[in-house]
């Protein structure tokens, strides 16, 4: 218990120590949203993975997709890899930088108003960043709490405001120059951690043949090509978690930083080896849940009647399976992994205030060091409205974080996706898109419940995406 503590007071220690760096050369606005829109390839490529994969993963996505689906979650972390990244990089990489610098754009909203000449879409989606990425900052805050809290046995509250208090004071200080340097560290500590990680639990469940044995003899389907839920919940969760990251604010804003189309090439294939190595172990951990839990052994992992309790499964098998002198390493992969999308995700919420309202709207003519302070105010008054959603303990992780993706990408992925490509889609078609895409995604999440998150947030996707086509249809028509 000591060396955790010692482990993460030096942990916490470095990371101020960058963060003070990251300060000092900070000196404009621009430096503060995007690093100067100079960052290295590797920075990048652990800045996208580590926004992209947070404690929502390991705790939450990880523990009740690998208990219901087995070994077929691992389709997901394809999904993820193959197309939430390599598929990302690839397509938008260069693309993104390359639009965004020749219009002047510096966020999502700004470059939907310079490309559609529509300063309703740039509010829209604006509103719709901040009012979406509250519960999703929650839903990482509430998993790398619960871990903590089953690691120090120190109350939730004690844990969510150090961990509030810590990603404020780093991020405040030097904004995305701290990130991208601080996610470089993250990054190796979350390659140590997956490698830690995948080496015990094979260990523990006496090798991989002996793993698909005890998970066939619980459930054959466990072992299936689909698991237990059918394949439409299955292509919904790998739809939803590997398209969404095409239009999702924190993980495009990191190619509007990038240094080139060589930073680029290079970042590509480092991302999704990342990608592949940590989707793939959480996953496929998340899967042995049902063979190293049960109400007798670890009853805190489970509620009345012997049901699962999702959000404790992952912690509760990783001090099952983890050698106690090696938790340490586990933990701080978990905070790597969090910290580094909670600064992203604060970091776009504070430019929707000062970039996209303030300047866009309010004062045109703000200067440079008050964009600055603002954004860094804005960063903290984020963080404070995310912390006391997480206090109230809302939901599953799972389903916050799903509706979260869901709305965001049916406001975006339309529009930018087509926005990008396309010089026939208009103002109206954007507009119509995103709109409708939300709405949908919306009444869905109602209609159907929280079991069917994932479907409603898919169906609001594909419309956002069907939406332009129709438009860009029609207009081909007209003009032949």
């Amino acid at each position: 218990m000591l060396a955790n503590y010692f482990a993460v007071g030096a942990y916490a220690v470095l990371i101020l120590i960058i963060g003070l760096l990251g300060m000092r050369k900070t000196r404009s606005y621009n430096d503060f949203l995007l690093g100067g829109g100079n960052v290295g390839p590797w920075m990048t490529a652990f800045s996208y993975g580590t926004a992209y994969f947070s404690a929502v993963l390991f705790i939450g996505f990880a523990g009740k997709l690998g208990w219901g689906f087995g070994i077929s979650a691992l389709w997901i972390a394809l999904g993820n890899s193959l197309i939430g990244v390599l598929g990302v990089w690839l397509l938008l990489g260069h693309r993104i930088k390359s639009v965004t610098h020749s219009l002047g754009v510096k966020t999502m909203p700004e470059y939907l108003e310079a490309r559609f000449n529509s300063p309703f879409l740039k509010a829209f989606t604006a509103v719709a960043i901040f009012v979406f990425f509250i519960p999703y900052t929650a839903a990482v805050f509430m998993g790398l709490s619960y871990l903590f809290e089953s690691t120090f046995q120190l109350p939730y509250a004690w844990i969510l405001l150090f961990m509030g208090l810590f990603t404020g004071i780093y991020l405040i200080m030097g904004g995305y120059k701290s990130i991208a340097m601080i996610d470089v560290i993250f990054g190796i500590v979350m390659t140590i951690g997956v490698l830690v990680l995948f080496h015990f639990t094979l260990e523990k469940g006496g090798g991989l043949p002996n793993i698909i044995s005890s998970l066939k003899a619980i459930e054959p389907k466990l072992v299936g090509s689909v698991g237990p839920p059918g394949i439409i919940p299955l292509l919904s969760l790998v739809f939803l978690t590997s398209v969404a990251p095409f239009a999702m604010p924190q993980l495009v804003q990191k190619f509007y930083a990038i240094r080139d189309r060589k930073a680029v090439r290079i970042g590509t294939v480092a991302s999704t080896i990342f990608a592949l190595l940590v989707t793939g172990t959480a996953y496929f951990t998340g899967a042995l849940t049902r063979i190293f839990l049960s109400p007798a052994t670890t009853p805190d992992a489970f509620g009345e009647g012997g049901a699962p309790i999702f959000d404790a499964l992952m912690p509760e098998l990783l001090t099952t399976v983890i050698p106690g002198a090696l938790t340490v390493i586990i933990l701080l992969l978990v905070l790597s992994a969090s910290m580094s999308t909670l600064a992203a995700l604060v970091l776009i919420s504070s430019s929707t205030v000062t970039k996209d309202f303030y300047h866009g709207f309010i004062n045109k003519n703000a200067s440079d060091r008050t964009l600055t302070k603002l954004g860094r105010l804005s960063s903290g008054f984020f963080i404070i409205l995310s912390m006391i959603l997480a206090w109230q303990k809302p939901a599953v992780i799972v389903t916050i974080l799903s509706i979260s993706w869901g709305a965001i990408a049916s406001v975006f992925l339309g529009p930018f996706i087509w926005g990008l490509f396309s010089k026939r889609l208009g103002k109206a078609g954007a507009i119509t898109a995103s709109t409708t895409g939300l709405s949908v995604c919306l009444i869905l999440f109602i209609l159907w419940g929280a079991k069917m998150v994932p479907q409603a947030a898919s169906t609001g996707m594909l419309i956002s995406l069907i939406i332009p086509a129709l438009f860009v249809g029609y207009r081909k028509l007209r003009s032949t």
